[in-house]
């Protein structure tokens, strides 16, 4: 069977291959498309890999269409020109939160990509699972174009929303005919549109469905909200276009395209298949440029796409249709942890009316990976959620009192009183310290096993909770009383404690990189942190790795705490833009 079906839990020898939802090169993008699809994929990657998993990690821009044309033109420069400053804008914004892919290209530079399309639309046509018609469509005699799906704007035939799409009602989700809009408009100019003839070619999904798509999908596992969205949309499936009249875009094969010039790919055909030719682009990089087919097209393969819900149907329904109708052994997704989306402060992100977070600013202010770490806390898993400024504030403060304040306190009294060094533990005093730290002090979780069920929001709060489980030791078993009347348990105590903060240390890596590498060094380490693997969680007598003896590093505090007056200053600051 091609494809497998999707799953969280890890399998032995898998290859996985992970791939963030293309983001579309016009514009910035800010916290609820990170949150969405870019942040958990990577938290996703960095736990498989330190737990020695096969993993590639894919992604890069989405360049073509008739967004990347007209917001050229207002720029006053050639769309490659404009998707280059974009895509050089959304790469800076993954860079400063720490989100790293083994490829990030795009779509209209990719040397593979235009031939790979073209390959996939020939296929495709081969299998007789493309339809020709003609077709009527909307032109706009003001901007002398026919009009992209996506620039009309109408009222919803099905639900009455007045600012409903061609192609979607943003609100109820139905999949639209652009020529039954009421009281169309061109969502440029505002002009009534008139109907044109043209011809185009569509990708015949009722038919894929029925031979392959529709079961696969069944015997699947997966998400409630993306098990419940796809089911509803396989039931009223129909053909759906994937050429487009425009020059800006991958042509349509000269030998298939014939007497109908001006025609292109429709971006949404295209731009999946990025997945594929970005991958090309990454092996050929790597010296191998075979091996790109051992991910794509190796029965072994674990493909999972991260995506927000508003591109559920692309990748669980027409991606795959496509993979499988070019009968090239192309695995489908085994998973599609959709993510619901992400406001701001109880409404949503909007750039044009200001209600955003200017990232130039929030960078020059505040700390990214802490930034990083609440998006993680807040992820909106299976249902809508958002950054509110107080619950930044709230993270922060608490990682600075769990994670910040336990190192601190450990290694500083270490460096004062053990002369800077890792002190000894007395061997009759093992047994006790680890049942202490490891079965009384709080529950011990292992947030790995939440970051591969897609549960990261829980990873999260495990990963504090184990921190906290040594501030509890340390209360405890007070080493600075100790000092002064049993220095030699105060010592067991201090090295237990330590190896703790390593610990937290490697299950930090995932969720905050820097800070992690940070508080290993302060260890005395020299290594990677994560060079040695992910650590699970500790058992006794087999748990501690530490060498007494060991000189610290520079111990430094880790997180800076946020006041309300910045807090507050921040909300008066977003309201008062958005009042422009």
């Amino acid at each position: 069977m091609q494809g497998g079906s999707a799953g969280s839990t890890l399998l032995a020898m898998a290859r996985y291959l992970v791939t963030s939802a293309l983001p579309y090169a016009n514009g910035p993008i800010h916290f609820g498309h990170v949150v969405g699809a870019y942040l958990p994929a990577d938290l996703y990657v960095r736990t498989l890999r330190l737990k020695g998993e096969d993993v590639a990690f894919i992604c890069g821009t989405d360049e073509h269409g008739t967004s990347i044309t007209i917001g050229a033109e207002r720029a006053g420069q050639e769309p490659p020109e404009y998707v280059a400053h974009w895509r050089a804008e959304i790469r800076s914004l993954f860079d400063r939160l720490g989100i790293e892919f083994d490829v990030f290209s795009g779509t209209s530079v990719c040397p593979h990509h235009a031939e790979l399309s073209r390959e996939f639309f020939r296929r495709l046509d081969e299998g007789g699972y493309l339809l020709k018609k003609a077709e009527e469509q909307l032109f706009c005699p003001s901007c002398e174009r026919f009009l992209a799906d996506r620039f009309v704007l109408g009222t919803c035939y099905v639900c009455g929303y007045e600012k409903a799409r061609g192609d979607e009602c943003p609100k109820c989700g139905t999949w639209l005919d652009a020529l039954r809009l009421i009281e169309p408009r061109c969502r440029v100019c505002g002009t009534k549109p008139e109907t044109r003839s043209t011809t185009h070619w569509y990708l015949d999904l009722p038919k894929l469905r029925d031979e392959h798509v529709g079961a696969w999908f069944a015997a699947g596992d997966w998400k409630p909200n993306v098990k419940a969205f796809v089911e509803g949309q396989l039931k009223d499936l129909q053909p759906r276009p994937i050429t487009r009249d425009m020059k800006w875009g991958v042509p349509v094969p000269e030998e298939i395209a014939g007497d109908e010039v001006g025609k292109v790919l429709y971006v949404w055909f295209d731009a999946p298949i990025g997945y594929v030719s970005f991958t090309r682009e990454w092996a050929e990089a790597r010296g191998e440029p075979e091996l790109w087919k051992e991910y794509w097209r190796s029965e072994d393969t674990r493909l999972v796409h991260f995506i927000g819900k508003d591109n559920i149907p692309f990748h669980c329904v027409i991606f795959p249709s496509m993979l499988f109708g070019t009968k090239q052994g192309y695995v489908l997704p085994w998973n599609v942890p959709a993510n619901e989306f992400y406001n701001l402060q109880g409404r949503k992100f909007n750039t044009s009316e200001n209600w955003t977070i200017p990232l130039d600013e929030f960078f020059a202010s505040y700390d990214p990976e802490a930034a990083r770490f609440y998006l993680i806390a807040s992820m909106p898993e299976t249902a809508d959620s958002e950054w509110r400024w107080e619950e930044f504030q709230r993270t922060v403060n608490n990682l600075a009192d769990t994670i910040g304040n336990l190192a601190t306190r450990v290694l500083r009294f270490i460096a004062k009183n053990f002369d800077g060094r890792i002190p000894a533990i007395a061997a009759d005093h093992v047994e006790e310290l680890d049942r202490e730290i490891l079965s009384e002090c709080g529950p011990i979780a292992d947030p790995a096993d939440s970051v591969l069920a897609y549960r990261f929001r829980r990873a999260s709060e495990e990963l504090l909770a184990n921190a906290a489980v040594a501030n509890v030791f340390v209360d405890r078993q007070a080493p600075w009383a100790l000092r002064k009347t049993d220095p030699e348990r105060a010592a067991s105590v201090l090295n237990t404690a330590c190896e703790w903060i390593g610990y937290v240390a490697r299950w930090m890596t995932p969720f905050l990189p820097g800070k992690a590498q940070r508080l290993w060094s302060m260890l005395g380490h020299t290594d990677e942190v994560g060079a040695r693997g992910w650590p699970d969680v500790p058992r006794p007598g087999a748990w501690r790795i530490l060498t007494a003896g060991t000189p610290l590093g520079e111990v430094e505090g880790l997180f800076a705490k946020l006041d309300d007056e910045t807090i507050a200053r921040e909300i008066a600051a977003l309201e008062e833009r958005a009042r422009g």
